[in-house]
Protein backbone atom coordinates (compact mmCIF):
# COMPACT_ATOMS: atom_id res chain seq x y z
CA UNK A 1 0.00 0.00 0.00
CA UNK A 2 1.27 3.24 -0.80
CA UNK A 3 1.80 5.84 1.61
CA UNK A 4 -0.56 9.21 2.57
CA UNK A 5 0.37 12.30 0.59
CA UNK A 6 1.64 14.42 3.20
CA UNK A 7 -0.59 17.73 3.08
CA UNK A 8 1.13 21.62 4.57
CA UNK A 9 -1.56 23.89 4.82
CA UNK A 10 -1.35 27.65 4.82
CA UNK A 11 -3.77 30.04 6.58
CA UNK A 12 -6.71 28.16 8.53
CA UNK A 13 -6.09 29.27 11.93
CA UNK A 14 -7.96 30.24 14.75
CA UNK A 15 -11.41 31.88 13.87
CA UNK A 16 -10.87 30.09 10.43
CA UNK A 17 -13.76 28.68 9.02
CA UNK A 18 -12.54 26.73 6.12
CA UNK A 19 -9.00 25.39 7.15
CA UNK A 20 -10.34 22.95 9.60
CA UNK A 21 -13.33 21.83 6.77
CA UNK A 22 -9.61 21.56 4.44
CA UNK A 23 -8.42 19.26 6.76
CA UNK A 24 -11.80 16.97 6.81
CA UNK A 25 -11.82 16.76 3.00
CA UNK A 26 -8.96 16.36 2.32
CA UNK A 27 -8.25 13.07 4.77
CA UNK A 28 -11.81 11.55 4.10
CA UNK A 29 -10.87 9.37 2.11
CA UNK A 30 -7.57 7.80 3.53
CA UNK A 31 -4.93 9.07 0.39
CA UNK A 32 -3.66 12.22 2.66
CA UNK A 33 -3.05 13.72 6.24
CA UNK A 34 -2.31 17.35 7.48
CA UNK A 35 1.67 17.22 8.16
CA UNK A 36 2.38 20.59 8.49
CA UNK A 37 1.49 24.42 8.62
CA UNK A 38 1.50 27.90 8.48
CA UNK A 39 -1.70 28.73 9.71
CA UNK A 40 -1.75 32.14 10.77
CA UNK A 41 1.14 34.96 10.21
CA UNK A 42 1.54 34.88 14.20
CA UNK A 43 3.99 32.18 14.87
CA UNK A 44 2.06 31.89 18.31
CA UNK A 45 -1.19 31.37 16.97
CA UNK A 46 0.53 29.11 13.74
CA UNK A 47 1.73 26.70 16.56
CA UNK A 48 -1.46 26.62 18.52
CA UNK A 49 -3.22 25.54 15.73
CA UNK A 50 -0.82 23.30 14.73
CA UNK A 51 -1.61 22.02 18.45
CA UNK A 52 -5.54 21.67 17.28
CA UNK A 53 -4.34 19.78 14.52
CA UNK A 54 -2.68 17.25 16.34
CA UNK A 55 0.83 18.03 14.24
CA UNK A 56 4.33 17.75 15.07
CA UNK A 57 5.06 21.26 16.78
CA UNK A 58 8.60 21.62 15.08
CA UNK A 59 5.83 21.70 11.64
CA UNK A 60 3.48 24.45 13.01
CA UNK A 61 5.71 27.58 11.44
CA UNK A 62 5.53 31.21 12.00
CA UNK A 63 5.54 31.96 8.25
CA UNK A 64 4.55 30.15 4.91
CA UNK A 65 8.09 31.01 3.56
CA UNK A 66 9.62 28.77 6.34
CA UNK A 67 7.48 26.46 5.82
CA UNK A 68 8.43 25.68 2.33
CA UNK A 69 11.96 26.31 2.53
CA UNK A 70 12.09 23.49 5.15
CA UNK A 71 9.91 21.32 3.89
CA UNK A 72 11.55 21.24 0.57
CA UNK A 73 14.81 20.28 2.29
CA UNK A 74 12.92 17.20 4.52
CA UNK A 75 12.99 13.59 3.61
CA UNK A 76 9.47 13.48 4.48
CA UNK A 77 8.63 16.86 3.28
CA UNK A 78 5.37 17.85 2.50
CA UNK A 79 3.58 16.72 -1.19
CA UNK A 80 1.57 19.55 -1.89
CA UNK A 81 0.55 22.62 0.20
CA UNK A 82 -3.37 23.69 0.57
CA UNK A 83 -3.65 27.54 0.34
CA UNK A 84 -6.87 28.61 2.29
CA UNK A 85 -5.91 32.60 2.93
CA UNK A 86 -7.56 35.71 2.21
CA UNK A 87 -7.09 36.27 -1.36
CA UNK A 88 -4.20 38.82 -1.43
CA UNK A 89 -2.13 36.21 -0.44
CA UNK A 90 -3.24 33.28 -2.96
CA UNK A 91 -0.30 34.58 -5.51
CA UNK A 92 2.73 34.63 -3.03
CA UNK A 93 2.29 31.63 -1.56
CA UNK A 94 1.24 29.52 -4.38
CA UNK A 95 4.65 31.10 -6.29
CA UNK A 96 6.64 30.45 -2.89
CA UNK A 97 5.31 26.76 -3.43
CA UNK A 98 5.38 25.98 -6.91
CA UNK A 99 9.25 27.79 -6.71
CA UNK A 100 10.10 25.33 -4.20
CA UNK A 101 8.58 22.16 -5.96
CA UNK A 102 5.37 22.02 -3.92
CA UNK A 103 2.16 21.24 -5.56
CA UNK A 104 -0.97 23.36 -4.81
CA UNK A 105 -4.76 23.25 -4.03
CA UNK A 106 -5.86 26.91 -3.58
CA UNK A 107 -9.30 28.10 -2.25
CA UNK A 108 -11.25 29.77 -5.12
CA UNK A 109 -10.93 32.44 -6.59
CA UNK A 110 -7.00 31.77 -7.63
CA UNK A 111 -5.33 35.13 -7.06
CA UNK A 112 -6.76 38.51 -6.03
CA UNK A 113 -6.73 40.37 -9.42
CA UNK A 114 -7.16 38.86 -13.14
CA UNK A 115 -3.55 40.31 -13.93
CA UNK A 116 -2.40 38.18 -10.97
CA UNK A 117 -4.02 35.14 -12.59
CA UNK A 118 -2.52 35.53 -15.81
CA UNK A 119 0.80 35.35 -14.03
CA UNK A 120 0.06 32.65 -11.77
CA UNK A 121 -1.08 31.04 -14.97
CA UNK A 122 2.74 31.25 -16.33
CA UNK A 123 4.19 29.94 -13.00
CA UNK A 124 1.89 27.20 -12.98
CA UNK A 125 3.58 26.18 -16.55
CA UNK A 126 6.76 27.02 -16.09
CA UNK A 127 6.54 24.82 -12.34
CA UNK A 128 4.91 21.46 -14.15
CA UNK A 129 3.86 21.04 -10.87
CA UNK A 130 -0.56 19.73 -10.51
CA UNK A 131 -2.46 22.97 -9.45
CA UNK A 132 -6.18 22.45 -8.13
CA UNK A 133 -8.89 24.94 -7.30
CA UNK A 134 -11.48 24.18 -4.88
CA UNK A 135 -14.77 24.67 -6.37
CA UNK A 136 -16.03 22.67 -4.26
CA UNK A 137 -19.68 22.32 -6.12
CA UNK A 138 -17.67 20.14 -9.03
CA UNK A 139 -17.51 17.09 -6.58
CA UNK A 140 -20.67 16.58 -5.84
CA UNK A 141 -22.57 13.38 -7.65
CA UNK A 142 -25.72 15.09 -9.06
CA UNK A 143 -23.15 17.93 -10.48
CA UNK A 144 -21.20 15.47 -12.10
CA UNK A 145 -24.63 14.18 -13.57
CA UNK A 146 -25.57 16.71 -15.11
CA UNK A 147 -22.46 17.38 -16.66
CA UNK A 148 -22.73 14.07 -17.94
CA UNK A 149 -26.46 14.81 -19.47
CA UNK A 150 -25.46 18.09 -20.86
CA UNK A 151 -22.49 16.23 -22.65
CA UNK A 152 -24.37 13.42 -24.08
CA UNK A 153 -26.99 15.84 -25.90
CA UNK A 154 -29.79 14.36 -25.04
CA UNK A 155 -31.37 17.52 -23.72
CA UNK A 156 -30.66 18.50 -27.08
CA UNK A 157 -28.58 22.35 -28.06
CA UNK A 158 -28.89 23.94 -25.12
CA UNK A 159 -30.67 27.50 -25.22
CA UNK A 160 -30.89 28.85 -22.00
CA UNK A 161 -28.97 28.93 -18.34
CA UNK A 162 -29.96 30.52 -15.23
CA UNK A 163 -27.94 30.09 -11.93
CA UNK A 164 -28.31 31.88 -8.31
CA UNK A 165 -26.34 32.08 -5.70
CA UNK A 166 -28.10 33.68 -3.06
CA UNK A 167 -26.49 34.21 0.80
CA UNK A 168 -27.70 36.73 3.36
CA UNK A 169 -25.09 36.79 6.41
CA UNK A 170 -23.94 39.94 5.36
CA UNK A 171 -27.12 41.88 4.89
CA UNK A 172 -25.86 44.24 7.73
CA UNK A 173 -22.42 45.74 8.34
CA UNK A 174 -20.88 42.84 10.16
CA UNK A 175 -17.48 43.61 9.64
CA UNK A 176 -17.59 46.42 11.56
CA UNK A 177 -18.63 44.34 14.39
CA UNK A 178 -15.41 42.08 14.59
CA UNK A 179 -16.84 39.37 12.44
CA UNK A 180 -13.42 38.20 10.60
CA UNK A 181 -14.67 36.28 8.00
CA UNK A 182 -16.80 39.77 7.05
CA UNK A 183 -13.57 42.14 7.47
CA UNK A 184 -10.81 40.33 4.92
CA UNK A 185 -13.98 40.13 2.41
CA UNK A 186 -14.94 43.83 2.88
CA UNK A 187 -11.53 44.99 2.18
CA UNK A 188 -10.28 45.25 -1.30
CA UNK A 189 -6.46 45.12 0.04
CA UNK A 190 -7.21 41.36 1.26
CA UNK A 191 -9.94 40.80 -0.84
CA UNK A 192 -9.99 42.07 -4.30
CA UNK A 193 -11.70 44.54 -6.36
CA UNK A 194 -14.89 41.78 -6.41
CA UNK A 195 -17.14 41.35 -3.28
CA UNK A 196 -19.88 38.86 -3.83
CA UNK A 197 -19.30 38.10 -7.31
CA UNK A 198 -15.50 37.36 -6.05
CA UNK A 199 -16.63 34.84 -2.60
CA UNK A 200 -19.50 33.58 -4.75
CA UNK A 201 -20.12 34.71 -8.42
CA UNK A 202 -17.08 32.93 -9.43
CA UNK A 203 -18.69 30.04 -7.74
CA UNK A 204 -21.82 30.49 -9.75
CA UNK A 205 -19.73 31.40 -13.19
CA UNK A 206 -17.85 27.90 -12.85
CA UNK A 207 -20.84 25.69 -12.23
CA UNK A 208 -22.67 27.52 -15.25
CA UNK A 209 -19.20 26.83 -17.72
CA UNK A 210 -18.52 23.27 -15.91
CA UNK A 211 -21.83 21.40 -16.34
CA UNK A 212 -22.53 22.84 -19.35
CA UNK A 213 -19.63 22.76 -21.30
CA UNK A 214 -20.31 26.05 -22.87
CA UNK A 215 -17.89 29.02 -22.71
CA UNK A 216 -19.23 32.65 -21.78
CA UNK A 217 -18.74 34.87 -24.62
CA UNK A 218 -19.89 38.20 -22.96
CA UNK A 219 -21.47 39.79 -19.88
CA UNK A 220 -23.71 42.41 -19.23
CA UNK A 221 -22.96 43.30 -15.38
CA UNK A 222 -24.89 45.42 -12.57
CA UNK A 223 -23.17 45.20 -9.19
CA UNK A 224 -24.27 47.20 -5.99
CA UNK A 225 -23.19 47.90 -2.59
CA UNK A 226 -26.55 47.98 -0.90
CA UNK A 227 -25.16 48.30 2.83
CA UNK A 228 -24.07 51.40 3.51
CA UNK A 229 -20.49 52.52 3.68
CA UNK A 230 -19.47 48.65 2.13
CA UNK A 231 -16.42 48.92 0.06
CA UNK A 232 -17.21 45.84 -2.16
CA UNK A 233 -20.13 44.62 -4.28
CA UNK A 234 -22.42 42.45 -2.36
CA UNK A 235 -25.40 42.23 -5.01
CA UNK A 236 -24.85 41.39 -8.38
CA UNK A 237 -27.24 40.66 -11.54
CA UNK A 238 -25.96 39.88 -14.48
CA UNK A 239 -26.72 38.35 -18.04
CA UNK A 240 -24.52 36.23 -20.19
CA UNK A 241 -23.96 34.83 -23.79
CA UNK A 242 -22.57 31.44 -23.90
CA UNK A 243 -21.35 29.87 -26.69
CA UNK A 244 -23.82 27.86 -29.43
CA UNK A 245 -26.07 30.94 -28.94
CA UNK A 246 -27.08 29.85 -25.77
CA UNK A 247 -28.28 33.26 -23.20
CA UNK A 248 -27.69 32.96 -19.51
CA UNK A 249 -28.28 34.73 -15.97
CA UNK A 250 -26.46 35.18 -13.33
CA UNK A 251 -27.50 36.46 -9.65
CA UNK A 252 -25.37 36.76 -6.59
CA UNK A 253 -26.41 38.75 -3.52
CA UNK A 254 -25.13 38.27 -0.03
CA UNK A 255 -27.64 40.40 1.22
CA UNK A 256 -30.82 37.97 0.55
CA UNK A 257 -31.84 38.45 3.94
CA UNK A 258 -33.19 34.95 5.41
CA UNK A 259 -30.88 32.88 2.42
CA UNK A 260 -28.29 30.80 4.12
CA UNK A 261 -26.39 28.99 0.63
CA UNK A 262 -28.97 29.15 -2.16
CA UNK A 263 -27.56 27.99 -4.94
CA UNK A 264 -29.13 26.87 -7.84
CA UNK A 265 -28.83 25.90 -11.13
CA UNK A 266 -31.03 25.51 -14.05
CA UNK A 267 -30.45 24.71 -17.60
CA UNK A 268 -32.70 24.37 -20.95
CA UNK A 269 -32.05 22.13 -24.06
CA UNK A 270 -34.39 22.16 -27.19
CA UNK A 271 -35.65 18.73 -25.30
CA UNK A 272 -35.36 19.02 -21.56
CA UNK A 273 -33.97 20.45 -18.86
CA UNK A 274 -32.18 19.98 -15.21
CA UNK A 275 -32.51 21.60 -11.98
CA UNK A 276 -30.28 20.96 -9.02
CA UNK A 277 -30.51 23.43 -5.62
CA UNK A 278 -26.88 22.62 -3.61
CA UNK A 279 -29.39 23.08 -0.58
CA UNK A 280 -30.77 19.45 -1.52
CA UNK A 281 -27.73 18.03 -3.01
CA UNK A 282 -29.06 14.32 -3.48
CA UNK A 283 -31.99 15.12 -6.38
CA UNK A 284 -31.63 16.28 -9.59
CA UNK A 285 -34.98 17.43 -11.35
CA UNK A 286 -34.80 15.96 -15.09
CA UNK A 287 -37.63 17.81 -17.47
CA UNK A 288 -38.58 16.30 -20.66
CA UNK A 289 -40.41 18.12 -23.62
CA UNK A 290 -41.78 14.85 -24.26
CA UNK A 291 -41.98 12.81 -21.32
CA UNK A 292 -42.40 12.50 -17.73
CA UNK A 293 -40.13 14.44 -15.17
CA UNK A 294 -37.44 12.60 -13.87
CA UNK A 295 -36.20 12.88 -10.26
CA UNK A 296 -32.55 11.09 -10.05
CA UNK A 297 -30.95 10.23 -6.54
CA UNK A 298 -27.69 10.20 -5.40
CA UNK A 299 -26.41 6.63 -5.03
CA UNK A 300 -28.83 5.52 -7.64
CA UNK A 301 -27.63 2.28 -9.91
CA UNK A 302 -29.19 3.84 -13.14
CA UNK A 303 -26.88 7.01 -13.00
CA UNK A 304 -23.79 7.68 -15.22
CA UNK A 305 -20.44 6.50 -14.76
CA UNK A 306 -19.25 9.86 -13.53
CA UNK A 307 -22.10 10.47 -10.87
CA UNK A 308 -21.08 6.27 -9.19
CA UNK A 309 -17.26 7.19 -9.37
CA UNK A 310 -17.81 9.62 -6.28
CA UNK A 311 -20.46 8.20 -4.88
CA UNK A 312 -19.34 6.74 -1.56
CA UNK A 313 -22.91 5.50 0.11
CA UNK A 314 -26.10 3.41 -0.99
CA UNK A 315 -29.22 5.97 -2.10
CA UNK A 316 -30.60 7.31 0.82
CA UNK A 317 -27.76 8.26 2.71
CA UNK A 318 -26.54 11.94 2.05
CA UNK A 319 -23.66 12.87 1.26
CA UNK A 320 -22.92 16.14 1.33
CA UNK A 321 -20.48 19.74 1.18
CA UNK A 322 -17.64 17.71 2.99
CA UNK A 323 -17.79 14.41 0.89
CA UNK A 324 -18.28 16.68 -2.72
CA UNK A 325 -14.81 18.43 -1.21
CA UNK A 326 -13.20 15.11 -0.72
CA UNK A 327 -13.85 14.42 -4.03
CA UNK A 328 -11.63 17.13 -5.43
CA UNK A 329 -8.87 16.27 -2.39
CA UNK A 330 -9.20 12.49 -3.77
CA UNK A 331 -8.50 13.08 -7.36
CA UNK A 332 -5.65 15.71 -7.02
CA UNK A 333 -4.07 13.19 -4.71
CA UNK A 334 -4.46 10.52 -7.68
CA UNK A 335 -2.98 13.19 -9.68
CA UNK A 336 -0.13 14.23 -7.35
CA UNK A 337 0.81 10.43 -7.18
CA UNK A 338 0.84 10.14 -11.23
CA UNK A 339 3.22 13.61 -11.14
CA UNK A 340 5.61 11.93 -8.97
CA UNK A 341 5.80 8.72 -11.17
CA UNK A 342 6.72 10.98 -13.86
CA UNK A 343 3.18 11.00 -15.76
CA UNK A 344 2.69 14.81 -17.54
CA UNK A 345 -0.56 16.20 -17.70
CA UNK A 346 -2.25 14.77 -14.64
CA UNK A 347 -5.18 17.10 -13.69
CA UNK A 348 -8.53 15.07 -14.96
CA UNK A 349 -11.12 17.46 -16.68
CA UNK A 350 -13.53 16.67 -13.51
CA UNK A 351 -11.33 18.95 -11.38
CA UNK A 352 -10.94 22.30 -11.73
CA UNK A 353 -7.20 24.17 -12.08
CA UNK A 354 -5.74 26.91 -13.43
CA UNK A 355 -7.51 27.65 -16.38
CA UNK A 356 -10.98 27.61 -14.29
CA UNK A 357 -8.54 30.03 -12.11
CA UNK A 358 -8.41 32.32 -14.42
CA UNK A 359 -11.60 32.08 -16.25
CA UNK A 360 -13.26 33.01 -12.75
CA UNK A 361 -10.76 35.80 -12.27
CA UNK A 362 -11.90 36.85 -15.79
CA UNK A 363 -15.09 37.23 -14.61
CA UNK A 364 -14.76 39.37 -11.90
CA UNK A 365 -12.49 41.95 -14.12
CA UNK A 366 -15.22 41.88 -16.84
CA UNK A 367 -18.34 42.12 -14.81
CA UNK A 368 -16.64 45.16 -12.87
CA UNK A 369 -15.82 46.66 -16.25
CA UNK A 370 -19.68 45.85 -17.47
CA UNK A 371 -21.00 47.54 -14.57
CA UNK A 372 -18.66 50.91 -15.22
CA UNK A 373 -19.50 51.22 -18.71
CA UNK A 374 -23.51 50.18 -18.49
CA UNK A 375 -22.98 47.86 -21.16
CA UNK A 376 -22.33 44.70 -22.44
CA UNK A 377 -18.56 43.36 -22.98
CA UNK A 378 -16.98 40.69 -24.62
CA UNK A 379 -15.74 38.34 -22.55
Amino acid sequence: MSRKLRMGLVGGGPGAFIGPVHKMAAELDGKIELAAGAFSQSAERSRAAGAGFGIDPARAYGSYAEMMETESRREDGIDFVVIATPNHLHLPVAEAALGAGIAVMSDKPATATYDEALKLEAVVAKAGLPYGLTHTYAGYSLVREARALCASGKLGPIRKVAVEYLQGWLSRPVEATGNKQAAWRSDPALNGPGGSIGDIGTHAFHLTEYVTGLKVTGINATLRRVVPGRRLDDDCDALLRLGSDASGTLMASQVAAGERNRLVLRVYGENGSLEWHQEDPNSLSVKWMDGPEEIRHAGGGYLGADALAVTRLPGGHPEGYIEAFAVLYREFAEAVTAWKAGKADVLPATLPGIEAGVRGMRFIERAIESNRLGSWVEF
